[in-house]
């Protein structure tokens, strides 16, 4: 099981950019797949979560509106769309496989997931 994500970088405030988890080793129908990030000196933040089976989405309260989290199943990607960006959102961004195929009501805390990926710098200027 691998997870890696791509597509982080340098972005001015009100930007946008559309990172990428790329994994292998299994379906995308049988996990959830979460999207979470961590700012420097920060606790880590549950950002979205993708559920196996239906592809319902999930998303904290502070992205609604400017992230999206979809993904293909195809290909075995999982991408999210950050529009909007602040500087606020600037972290390193991880994606990370959940137990099983649904998010769950405690998804945020990224607790129940069981791999992870190396993270992508995302830094929002101001």
């Amino acid at each position: 099981v691998q997870l890696q994500a791509s597509g982080g970088g340098l972005v001015q405030a009100g930007g946008s950019l559309r990172l990428s988890c790329a994994v292998s080793g299994f379906s995308l129908v049988n996990y959830s797949i979460g999207w979470f990030r961590q700012a420097s000196g920060k606790e880590r933040e549950g950002v979205a979560c993708i559920d196996g089976a239906r592809g319902s989405s999930f998303s904290t309260d502070s992205v609604k509106g400017r992230f999206t989290i979809s993904r293909d199943i195809a290909s075995g990607a999982v991408f999210l769309q950050m529009n909007t960006l602040q500087p606020e959102d600037t972290a390193n961004y991880f994606c990370a496989r959940g137990p099983r195929w649904k998010c769950g009501r405690r998804w945020e805390t990224g607790g129940g997931m069981d791999h992870w990926g190396k993270g992508t710098l995302v830094t929002v200027s101001s």
